[in-house]
């Protein structure tokens, strides 16, 4: 296995809830996907609702980090000058996500596009993680709410906020909150199908002959069912 561990680009975002998944979260020095660098990454794993790991370091991102960066998330030049470099990093989290399903917020436009970029130029291909996005899941659950930020969401479910802009807060203040999202969406009957055959997460395909179910490790696994 390689060290994104796939054989292709075959990621796909998702919309339904599962109960084991990894959460993880970018601090950076900027939100520019082009220009600017991770100074930290946190992850917790979680099977059945339950966390039963933790993955956290700071980056060292061999450049300075701009004041602005550094009042929002706290991290500062002298807190990252002995921490390893984001290729060290990055191999070491590729390697501890295996092929989990990835869940964040705002994941889809800020942190994954880093993570895509930096897999690319270090390793030359992306890993192929599904992914949640939970602000999407948010606005898609609760439209009544003006706003849906991370910390908006927490004090909606009375969640505590203390710490948040440093990435491992951040993860277990978004794993409570995807759990509660969780229990919305399954409301509504959105809770994930898994493979009988593999146990990869069912899709809703389309064919000439309609629509059905497939799994999602296809062409791996083969397995279908009509709807």
């Amino acid at each position: 296995m390689d060290i994104c561990g796939i054989k292709g680009e075959r990621h796909m975002q998702l919309k339904e809830y599962i109960p084991n998944y990894i959460v993880f979260d970018l601090e950076t020095t900027g939100i520019s996907c082009s220009n600017d660098k991770v100074v930290e990454i946190s992850a917790i794993k979680i099977n059945n609702h339950k966390v039963v790991s933790e993955f956290t370091t700071l980056v060292n991102p061999e450049c300075t980090i701009p004041y602005n960066a550094s009042r929002i998330n706290g991290i500062t030049d002298d807190m990252v000058k002995d921490a390893p470099v984001f290729k060290t990093v990055l191999e070491s989290f590729l390697k501890y996500i295996e092929q989990y399903v990835l869940v964040g917020h705002n994941i889809h436009a800020f942190d994954m596009k880093f993570i895509y970029r930096d897999c690319k130029q270090f390793f030359g291909k992306i890993p192929e993680n599904d992914y949640i996005d939970t602000l999407k899941m948010a606005r898609k659950c609760l439209p009544q709410l003006g706003h849906h930020k991370l910390t908006d969401l927490a004090d909606y479910y009375g969640i505590p906020t203390k710490g948040a802009h440093r990435a491992l807060n951040d993860c277990y203040m978004n794993q409570k909150v995807y759990e509660y999202l969780g229990k919305e969406t399954s409301k509504n009957n959105l809770v994930v199908k898994k493979c009988p055959k593999c146990g990869g997460i069912m899709k809703k395909r389309n064919s000439i002959y309609g629509m059905f179910w497939g799994c999602g490790n296809y062409p791996d696994c083969r397995y279908t069912e009509n709807l």
